[in-house]
């Protein structure tokens, strides 16, 4: 670990993925991604001809990494499309690392947006979401929450 990166945690993990409606690519399809760990922080991206499309992860330097107290972060995706506003992912992550959403592989995934939002509970991260990635979930005992 450098100089650069004390302090230095994961809100978002970076994502990559395909956004479908009714099995069929989106294209053109806006994405708005909103992080909060103290306060909003928003990008957002649009889909291309294959409903591809890719988020870079999302870091913040932070004197409570080293302070012991719980970390949360809220993040949420929503989509809008054709005039439609579809809720993708909403979140809360709760390890400082990236891509602890997924188990510390990639974050891909492909979202179908007629599919039913599903709550996947991962690294103690709860996401509900309309979306499909190669993560298992965490054992029912180990979800505490729920």
């Amino acid at each position: 670990m450098g100089l650069s990166d004390v302090g230095k945690v994961c809100l978002f993990s970076g994502m990559t993925g395909v956004i479908k409606l009714d099995g069929k690519p989106v294209s053109g399809a806006k994405l708005v991604r909103v992080v909060n760990k103290e306060k909003d922080i928003t990008d957002e991206v649009i889909t291309d001809e294959k409903g591809y499309f890719e988020f870079k992860p999302i870091y913040s330097r932070t004197i409570t990494k080293f302070l012991p107290m719980e970390f949360v972060v809220s993040q949420k995706i929503d989509v809008f499309y054709k005039g439609a506003k579809y809720e993708m992912w909403s979140g809360v992550k709760r390890e400082p690392e990236e891509n602890t959403e997924s188990r510390g592989a990639p974050l891909v995934i492909e979202c179908e947006l007629t599919a039913e939002e599903e709550l996947k509970i991962v690294n103690g991260t709860s996401i509900f979401s309309l979306c499909k990635w190669d993560a298992e979930p965490d054992p029912k005992e180990e979800n505490i929450f729920f």
